[in-house]
């Protein structure tokens, strides 16, 4: 293999551990998202309270998704939740930021309701857009030897 081939090898590999970083930031990410979008639409919360309400949510829920298999491979209560914190904080907030700015830009997904087709895109393509505006970042983490690196030497 020559250099470049190294690198570009190097460089794709790269690439599939930060999309896999952030479908996994995702999926914490969106349990906790959707969650929060339905609680707050259903009990009629305002914008800023349906969107604490998601955010919150989304950290819990994405540290869980990381703090439980760290646990299982031994690593103590305290010890597990600062990986996550290491692993997982940039990219949920700017995940979080991004898919949350995108609701409250598609004029009136926050207020359409449950029951329409346009809270459900809005919030469909928020996470999309979050997905793919979060996967530079992760990569950027882990070529660093932070993000989710860290928690690869658990599993």
């Amino acid at each position: 293999m020559n250099g470049h081939e190294h690198h570009e090898h190097r460089s794709t590999g790269l690439t599939r551990q930060a999309i896999s970083a952030t479908a996994h930031c995702l999926t914490g990410c969106a349990i906790g998202e959707v969650m929060g979008m339905v609680i707050g639409t259903a009990l009629g919360w305002s914008n800023l309270a349906t969107i604490a309400l998601a955010v919150a949510l989304a950290f819990f829920f994405g540290y869980s998704l990381t703090i439980w298999p760290v646990l299982r491979a031994g690593v103590g209560l305290s010890a597990a939740i600062g990986v996550a914190l290491a692993a997982d904080t940039l990219s949920i907030a700017v995940m979080e930021v991004v898919d949350n700015l995108f609701m409250v830009l598609v004029p009136g997904a926050m207020e359409a309701g449950l029951t329409s087709w346009l809270f459900w895109v809005a919030l469909a393509a928020a996470l999309a857009v979050a997905f793919v505006l979060t996967v530079p970042v992760n990569r950027a983490l882990i070529r660093r030897g932070k993000g989710h690196a860290v928690v690869h030497q658990y599993h």
